[in-house]
């Protein structure tokens, strides 16, 4: 047969938003929802600044500055050695031994969590709209993971972080990403601890030796233009605004939870030192939130963060007695959510990356089966079959060749019904024809299949590939696919929402809800 009709579900709704009454159709309900259909594009261009460097990754200079990643895995990773020295230099200027932020939260309060935000281009700035509308009434922000791209350079952070945030009122913390450690983490300890002073050169490593070579191909921190960092800060200068954290990483008592938030550095795992304390400050009945710069589960996969020395993250989160119920970790720029059964309790696993750099592709995601997490369970944003149209857009116009490689978001969506044996997950108001050129394309762009079958050939969007293509293709107009978390925290529930931020005027002045689940506490 030369093609299949697939037909969907009756349509349903999204949620609504704490600010407003009415209901926002979000993209699982409608195409308009998921910022298709040429729509009026937002108000978010008015926030950026007159002129903006537009980041690619497929600059040699771009790659060059951004080695360090690839050093530390060749030579040596100095990333737990650098940080216990950061950690020790806060404790002798004063920051609290236990690392714990002590917040005067009631019982009831809400918080933001956005992850991987900091290209500052219009991805990042499309999201602030929305975030602004959906944060009404919370206490405090956290970032989780790679707050300013590409180095993490302390000149970077007025169109990054100051500028993109400045109508937030309330404080914002931090846990870093490995963008973040490009130059050694100096203009994150900077700008989140205290304004933290360079740390002390190290002594010279030993000729030839490892240490020797990883310090010769090393990117070291670039000076500071300080009246350019001055300026930046004046936009955040709000004595509301203000947060200082003990270090990279830290918790936070607020109402009846602990957040807890970990470094996971420039190749996702965390040193001895901070394993010891990550231990320590998991104990105690208390419920407990974890924040990570990589996330445990994303991609249908299992990575629970070694701790050196032995043991893993995940071991901490999984333990009964220290009563985790979510673990939210950035670094892949979408959102995702897995509710693993836990030895009969359920703790949450998210992926929440989608703050504002380019987007990473879900349709790559294979049929979920992991942690007692079936494919009904998973949620994911951007929904399959729009990353696959949104990659088919983007490999069309980079290889000159759109009339054969562009698929339509009902198309999208057939197809991967089809090949993963799922139902559609958004409803069509008429059937679509699967052809042998949506399935040929489908198969090119990497997209996931049911285990039982093997694709011939694809395209490697998911690996190695997506490490150099889906950064260089970042798309400057909508739909962008960004998303951001508000959690509403009372004594008996996190009530933890995914936003969308399509960069369309629609999702900024009502923006949509994607994914909404009740994480009961008691």
């Amino acid at each position: 047969m030369a093609g299949a009709l697939i037909a969907g579900p009756p349509p349903r709704r999204g949620h609504g938003v704490v600010t407003v009454h009415r209901v926002s159709d979000s993209s699982r309900d409608t195409v308009e929802g998921a910022g298709w259909n040429a729509a009026e594009r937002g108000t978010y261009r008015e926030l950026m600044p007159a002129r903006v460097e537009k980041l690619s990754w497929l600059n040699p200079r771009t790659l060059w500055a951004a080695r360090n990643g690839v050093v530390a895995s060749w030579f040596g990773d100095p990333t737990g050695r650098t940080r216990s020295r950061w950690v020790a230099q806060r404790a002798a200027a004063g920051a609290p031994a236990d690392k714990v932020i002590r917040r005067t939260e009631a019982d009831r309060f809400s918080f933001m969590v956005v992850g991987d935000t900091g290209e500052g281009d219009d991805s990042q700035y499309a999201v602030v709209p929305g975030f602004l509308k959906a944060s009404e009434g919370t206490s405090f922000a956290v970032i989780a993971s790679d707050v300013n791209y590409p180095v993490g350079s302390t000149d970077d952070y007025g169109t990054k972080f100051f500028r993109p945030y400045r109508d937030y009122p309330a404080p914002i913390y931090a846990v870093p990403g490995n963008h973040d450690w490009y130059e050694d983490l100096g203009a994150f300890m900077r700008v989140f601890c205290d304004d933290a002073p360079p740390l002390a050169p190290e002594p010279r490593p030993r000729p030839l030796s490892r240490a020797w070579w990883r310090a010769l191909l090393w990117h070291r921190p670039r000076p500071a233009d300080e009246r350019r960092l001055a300026d930046a800060r004046k936009l955040r200068s709000a004595p509301g605004q203000q947060a200082v954290q003990p270090g990279p990483y830290w918790a936070i008592d607020a109402g009846p939870v602990r957040i807890v938030g970990i470094d996971t550095g420039l190749l996702g795992t965390i040193d001895a030192e901070q394993g010891a304390w990550l231990r320590e400050v998991s104990q105690g009945p208390r419920p407990k939130i974890l924040v990570t710069g990589s996330p445990l589960y994303v991609d249908g996969e299992h990575h629970p963060c070694a701790i050196e020395g032995g043991g893993t993250v995940d071991d901490v989160v999984r333990a009964p007695e220290h009563h985790y119920v979510a673990a939210i970790g950035g670094d892949i720029h979408n959102y995702q959510r897995y509710p693993v059964d836990v030895d009969g309790r359920t703790v949450q696993y998210v992926v929440s990356g989608g703050g504002g750099a380019f987007m990473h592709a879900t349709h790559t995601i294979p049929r979920v089966s992991i942690g007692n997490v079936t494919e009904s369970d998973f949620r994911c944003y951007p929904l399959r079959g729009d990353s696959l149209a949104f990659y088919s857009r983007l490999y069309g116009r980079r290889l000159r060749m759109p009339r054969l490689f562009t698929i339509s978001e009902a198309e999208g969506m057939a197809v991967i019904a089809e090949r993963l044996g799922i139902p559609l997950t958004r409803a069509q108001s008429d059937p679509v024809r699967v052809t042998r050129r949506v399935r040929l394309i489908a198969s090119l762009l990497g997209t996931a299949r049911r285990p039982d079958r093997r694709a011939r050939f694809r395209l490697p969007v998911r690996k190695l590939y997506t490490r150099l293509f889906s950064p260089g293709s970042a798309t400057y107009s909508p739909p962008f696919f960004k998303s951001f978390l508000r959690l509403d925290v009372t004594p008996e529930a996190v009530r933890l929402r995914c936003f969308a931020a399509t960069g369309n005027l629609a999702q900024e002045i009502d923006p949509p809800v994607e994914d909404e689940v009740t994480i009961p506490l008691r």
